[in-house]
């Protein structure tokens, strides 16, 4: 079977966002352009990695142009997207490896998010081996999303990305681990019951 790639090229929306209450929310990267809309399942980790590296990525193409790029230094107000995911979420998989790129001639941020594949080895090398395989396998590669986007988009992309990472349950003041609505056992307090 041939690999699905789900290209978006400008696309009209791409977010990053939830479902659920914090504490058990799942997080989604979400594509739409036209009719079209492809959502794929992620980590709230792999989403926090994806906005940093980004805004990291970014901040280094216009360090390296002198500023001449056509980046903007912080997401431009007019782009930015506070709606929520578009319905129904249908997911089409679960990512497990993503990639940065920067297209210099095309000024685009390209951002792919592979699905996440078990792979059977018997040693590290043979692992390694497999995973390169794997990536190289254009024809028939696990299901992939790829999105390019302007430097404004993906300024907007990451910010939204982490005001959603950090929408979450309030970190503890004393350990800082997520507090439940119930309260939470605080290690630093010898295990007794903090209230939220």
């Amino acid at each position: 079977m041939s690999r699905q790639v789900f290209l978006y090229d400008h696309p009209e929306r791409f977010v990053a966002g939830t479902v659920g209450l914090p504490g058990r929310r799942s997080f989604f990267l979400q594509a739409s352009a036209g009719t079209r809309v492809t959502s794929v399942a992620l980590e709230k980790t792999q989403v926090a990695a994806l906005a940093e590296r980004m805004e990291e990525l970014l901040d280094e193409v216009v360090r390296r142009s002198g500023g001449s790029a056509s980046v903007p230094a912080v997401a431009p107000s007019e782009i930015t997207d506070t709606a929520p995911l578009d319905t129904p979420i249908e997911e089409e998989f679960r990512v497990g490896t993503m990639a940065l790129a920067w297209d210099g001639d095309e000024q685009l941020m390209i951002v792919e998010a592979q699905a996440l594949v078990e792979l059977d080895a018997e040693s590290e090398e043979d692992l390694a081996e497999a995973e390169e395989r794997l990536l190289q396998d254009e024809e028939n590669g696990p299901p992939m999303l790829r999105v390019r986007l302007t430097g404004a988009q993906a300024r907007a992309f990451a910010k939204r990305a982490l005001d959603v990472v950090n929408e979450g349950r309030p970190p503890c003041p004393l350990c800082s681990l997520p507090l439940d609505p119930e309260g939470h056992v605080c290690p630093r307090q010898n295990g007794y019951r903090r209230g939220a």
